[in-house]
């Protein structure tokens, strides 16, 4: 049996199981360690681009429990270096998603974990996810999707509701990079939406701002240049509950340039309006994923 075989032998619940099980211990884990104290580990991008202790802790806690689980499985997560998959099965890790939210005492940070099939570093996005988890564990949600098999908040389903008339009463969250060049081309962007939208949300976790669209907290999300374990499983869920998600045009795939998600009503107006807003430099910009 080749590793594509193997793969799609596997039944997304049997994943969502495992997803579940490991992102709750590991939410449990980095609740816990924040009441503690949180401890900056160190830096990556930016002097403002942190690492904490329990993010290291909590990513290494869930891959040695994959290696038991799930011996033959990849492994891609933010704070460690990748597992070449043997199953045909990668997970997607973020241990916190919304650092700088966790180190500030907000609540609006997860654990995020996704098990797709494909290549997680390819841009845009060439991989499929079949099971997805992001669980906030100070917000007390979690949010949880398989392929095919809806998408639910605390173990009720989510169906997206009736989207709003005119792209003028959208309300639109996003997110902003760490680099200060990158984040002034992002501010830019929004200027030129600023008058065509009802407002704008911004939460600083990817994974959070893809399960507001699910749920109708915000009608559209968009983000520049971010990685697959900030989206994977969140992802995922907006698209279960009934959500669009892409890039930057209705057939394209979301990846490491841009990731838009939202009302399937809206969508396409909203991506228009984006793409005439967005510095050029912006639109062409991009960085290689860490393999």
């Amino acid at each position: 049996m080749n590793d594509i075989e193997s793969a799609a032998s596997v039944d997304p619940t049997e994943l969502l199981d495992i997803a579940m099980r490991l992102a709750t211990e590991a939410a449990e884990l980095v609740s816990r360690r924040r009441r503690e104290g949180v401890a900056v580990a160190a830096t990556k991008t930016s002097v403002v681009d942190v690492v904490t202790a329990a993010d290291i802790e909590a990513e290494q806690f869930i891959r040695e429990r994959l290696s038991t689980l799930r011996p033959d499985d990849g492994f891609y997560g933010e704070e460690s270096d990748a597992l070449e998959s043997r199953s045909g099965i990668n997970w997607v890790v973020d241990p916190i998603d919304g650092t700088v939210n966790y180190l500030y005492g907000s609540p609006n940070y997860a654990v995020s974990i996704a098990a797709v099939t494909g290549d997680p570093t390819a841009e845009p996005a060439a991989f499929q996810a079949l099971a997805g988890v992001v669980a906030a564990p100070d917000a007390g949600k979690t949010f949880s999707a398989s392929l095919g098999g809806g998408a639910f908040v605390n173990g009720e389903r989510i169906v997206l509701g009736e989207g709003p008339a005119t792209l003028a009463e959208s309300l639109v969250a996003t997110g902003f990079a760490y680099s200060p060049e990158r984040r002034v081309l992002q501010a830019q962007a929004w200027l030129g939406l600023a008058d065509k939208v009802r407002d704008l949300r911004r939460v600083g976790a990817a994974s959070l701002d893809l399960c507001a669209v699910a749920t109708g907290q915000v009608d559209i999300y968009y983000e520049f240049g971010l990685k697959p374990w900030d989206w994977a499983a969140g992802a995922l869920v907006a698209r279960e509950s009934g959500a669009w998600v892409g890039g930057s045009g209705l057939e394209e795939r979301e990846g490491r340039r841009i990731l838009t998600a939202g009302h399937p009503g809206i969508a396409a107006p909203f991506i228009g309006q984006l793409l005439d807003s967005a510095p050029p430099k912006l639109l062409s910009s991009g960085e290689n994923f860490r393999s």
